[in-house]
């Protein structure tokens, strides 16, 4: 039929046809396997990106391990600074101070530090200062000499600071020249334990004040030998960041090496870029701060605009003026921002990315309504905590998210909790017992190589009693966050509420038990029970006391006023009081708060006299149906 034993070299209908039937089932199995993903896992390859970033990350520091020494934070930072000498650090009152810089005056800070301060490779120093240049600076000098910080809170005063020195096994106090007078009434005990105090100036009237720029100017910018700050273990305690935990006064929560670099990954796990420019106004004692939002900087080779204090009213022309692209929060700063008058240019800014935590959702919306569509994500994780949740989608409301690969390299679980009795629920054999998908329960981390606990600054029994064993079998260990929260179906997590004797308010920690100590102090009160109550409008909980007076005795807020505004940090003081006749206990004699904080501060529905912090009077006046109404418009000032 074909001459010469010639085929056709075409392609037949029959052929054609089948070819285009497997084309078109294909096609249909990729769009249904699409749709499908969709509809089953709409976040799946946003997980899957993520996932591969987290793991990527602790392959190289699992790697390390096999090294003769590891790659810290600093290393880090030296690396960046030959990099890209040049290239802007940090922004600080309209000033550029670029990598070369810090490094260089970070280097002299090293050099007086070894030679005029006599310090040696592991002496603690503790760090007074306020957020400027110099606070990075002073830590990097003494990172560089292998010398562990422990960064003080600036807002706490006389005995708490000074229990925080002694706490961390500092050998010397460095001071910024702003805070020297905060040191009035402990400088004596400072020195008569031997503790030397060093202040960021060029001179001091006071001979127990030693000062650091003078000697500064004569020190070489030359780099200390590498060996000084160079450490084998990840595990190598290299910052102390005070938390005030659950109970009593702060406590310094050991952060080594590995945390510090792991807090570095932070903006680049949610898509940070060596061009980003990162706007900083939280204290830089905060672990946010430091590790995530300089560490980030650091990370990225980036730039940061360092703001001394947070200012509503500053922060979007400062965004506008820098460049700004990403910014640091918590839950109360959004908030100042959407309470500022609403100007047109409030759209107009370059900000892509927010990463922060304790963002309301009613806040959360009312932001990106009013701001545009800024990527907002929560980090849930406390200081000392073995456990950390990232919300990479930005779904509003959650503090993170979670998936079978996530737990299966993280091991937490949601246990029942019983608030009247504030423990968990255990079953006939003792054991704790977990949640339903969507229930609110107690969140607990398992201790682990991969998940480690490093605790707090010599104290064991605190260390130990943020632990719980025996939770699910016999002989296990989980860190105990303190926190209620919630599981949906779709694996996003969301915060409820702080548990025992701690609560939040204007972004900070407040142990209830130290502020009681404080009104213990005052004679005419007999017996404090500190806890915190909702404000419509405001995150977390507000400071209240329920009071006993002593026999005889009348309520004085005057001297109450002038007690807590000398001994507490601002947002520690009780903003309102509540004098009872009986002090209500449970069975095993503990002070019962339920009540107390689900009653409110009411004057029309609580019979009890009710007063109110006054800043203006300097007093606690009576708090009346006006002055509580007025609370609940936000007209008047908390």
């Amino acid at each position: 039929m074909f001459p010469h034993g010639a085929r056709p070299t075409g392609v037949s209908a029959v052929d054609m046809a089948q070819s285009l039937a497997w084309l078109w089932a294909v096609a249909v199995g990729v769009f249904s396997a699409h749709v499908l993903q969709k509809l089953c896992f709409p976040y799946f390859w946003m997980d899957a990106l993520f996932l591969l970033k987290v793991v990527k990350c602790g392959l190289e520091l699992e790697l390390q391990k096999f090294s003769s020494s590891v790659t810290t934070l600093m290393d880090m930072f030296v690396r960046q600074a030959q990099r890209v000498p040049n290239k802007p650090f940090v922004v600080y009152e309209g000033r550029v101070h670029t990598y070369r810089d810090v490094d260089a005056r970070s280097n002299r800070l090293a050099r007086v530090f070894l030679e005029k301060v006599a310090l040696k490779k592991g002496d603690c120093v503790a760090l007074l200062m306020s957020n400027e240049p110099d606070f990075l600076c002073v830590w990097f000098g003494l990172a560089k000499i292998g010398c562990p910080v422990a960064f003080l809170n600036f807002n706490i005063k006389s005995k708490s600071l000074l229990h925080c020195v002694h706490s961390c096994g500092a050998t010397t106090l460095i001071v910024g020249s702003d805070l020297v007078e905060s040191l009035d009434g402990i400088l004596s005990s400072l020195r008569e334990d031997n503790i030397e105090i060093w202040a960021m100036k060029s001179h001091s009237e006071d001979t127990r004040v030693h000062t650091l720029l003078d000697k500064m100017e004569a020190a070489s910018e030359r780099p200390v030998p590498a060996a000084l700050r160079a450490t084998k273990s990840f595990k190598t305690p290299t910052l102390y960041i005070f938390t005030s935990g659950t109970t009593g006064l702060p406590k310094a929560a050991v952060i080594t090496h590995l945390q510090c670099v792991k807090g570095a990954t932070g903006f680049w796990a949610f898509g940070g870029t060596e061009d980003d420019v990162i706007y900083i106004t939280l204290p830089l004692y905060h672990s946010a701060a430091s590790l995530i939002g300089i560490g980030g900087t650091i990370g990225l080779g980036a730039t940061c605009v360092l703001k001394k204090k947070f200012s509503a009213s500053q922060f979007w022309s400062d965004c506008r003026k820098h460049d700004v692209t990403i910014i640091q929060y918590i839950g109360e700063l959004c908030r100042y921002l959407c309470n500022q008058p609403k100007m047109e240019a409030d759209k107009v800014h370059k900000v892509r990315l927010g990463i922060g935590n304790g963002l309301r959702q009613d806040v959360w919306r009312e932001f990106l309504s009013r701001f545009g569509n800024i990527k907002m994500c929560e980090v849930y994780g406390s200081t000392e905590g073995n456990l950390c949740f990232m919300n990479h989608i930005g779904k509003i409301g959650s503090v993170g998210r979670s998936n079978i690969f996530y737990r299966f390299l993280f091991k937490y679980d949601l246990v029942k909790y019983n608030m009247e009795r504030e423990e968990p629920v255990k079953d006939e054999r003792g054991f704790c017992q977990r949640v339903q998908t969507g229930e609110t329960g107690l969140l607990l981390s398992k201790v682990s190589a991969v998940a480690p606990f490093f605790g707090y600054a010599g104290n064991k029994q605190l260390t130990e009693k943020k632990l719980m064993r025996n939770v699910f079998v016999k002989g296990d260990a989980y860190f105990n966050t303190g926190d209620l929260m919630a599981e949906d179906q779709e694996g996003f997590i969301c915060f409820k509420d702080r548990v025992g004797d701690t609560f939040r308010w204007k972004g900070e920690n407040v142990a209830t038990t130290e502020v009681a100590v404080i009104l213990g102090q005052v004679d005419f009160i007999q017996e404090a029970n500190v806890y915190g109550v909702e404000i419509p409008g405001y995150e977390g909980r507000a400071g209240m006391a329920a009071m006993i007076l002593r026999l005889g005795r009348t309520f004085d807020g005057k001297q109450l006023f002038e007690r807590v505004t000398a001994d507490l940090p601002s947002y520690a003081r009780p903003l309102f009081i509540r004098l009872q006749e009986v002090m209500e206990l449970t069975s095993t004699f503990k002070q019962r708060k339920l009540q107390l904080v689900q009653s409110g501060f009411d004057p029309s529905t609580i019979s009890d006299p009710l007063y109110v912090l006054d800043h203006e009077q300097k007093d606690y006046i009576p708090l009346t149906d006006t002055i509580y109404q007025s609370i609940l418009t936000a007209q008047r000032k908390l």
